[in-house]
């Protein structure tokens, strides 16, 4: 995985819809062995061989000063900076959901780019906001592997729910 390739889906996926176009996702790109061993510490015992022989592992984390982009990134939205600083558990509710959606927009960008994502929440999230963010500004959230992997690597897809089960029509 370069990070060309990386760039590619970021420019494919940046432009998904969130609230008040807050993108309050960050992305880090875990490459080196020292890392990846990091971060294998702190996944869950059934994500940990996944994870230390993916091609490229993701660690996806909610920015829960993302408010202050809001100006560059949201000049419409007049004073919303200031509303959101004021209000600490709203604005971290609002980064949790945002970033949700746009790590579900990189995951359909990264199979749109014909590569496999592996999307876990098996990790201890304290022990990694710990060691990998220590300023306690983002909220790890979801880790991905990313790659092709080996045919043995991972178990055939489960069934799907068909369309008459989920839609409705009112």
């Amino acid at each position: 995985m370069t990070d060309e390739q990386v760039r590619a889906i970021h420019d494919l996926v940046k432009w998904g819809p969130t609230a008040m176009n807050a993108q309050p996702l960050r992305v880090v790109l875990v490459r080196t062995p020292d890392a990846r061993g990091r971060l294998v510490e702190h996944m869950y015992d059934g994500n940990k061989a996944k994870t230390s022989i993916a091609p490229l592992t993701l660690l996806l984390a909610a920015d829960v000063d993302f408010h202050d982009e809001l100006p560059r990134v949201s000049p419409h939205a007049v004073g919303a900076r200031d509303r959101l600083h004021a209000d600490e558990d709203a604005r971290e509710r609002m980064a949790t959901f945002n970033a949700l959606l746009q790590a579900a927009y990189l995951i359909v960008g990264i199979r749109a780019a014909g590569l496999a994502a592996g999307p876990m929440t098996g990790f201890d999230a304290t022990a990694v906001d710990a060691d990998f963010f220590p300023d306690g500004r983002h909220r790890s959230l979801v880790v991905v592997n990313v790659g092709h992997p080996a045919a043995d690597a991972y178990r055939d897809r489960s069934p799907r729910l068909e369309y008459e089960d989920v839609v409705t029509a009112v």
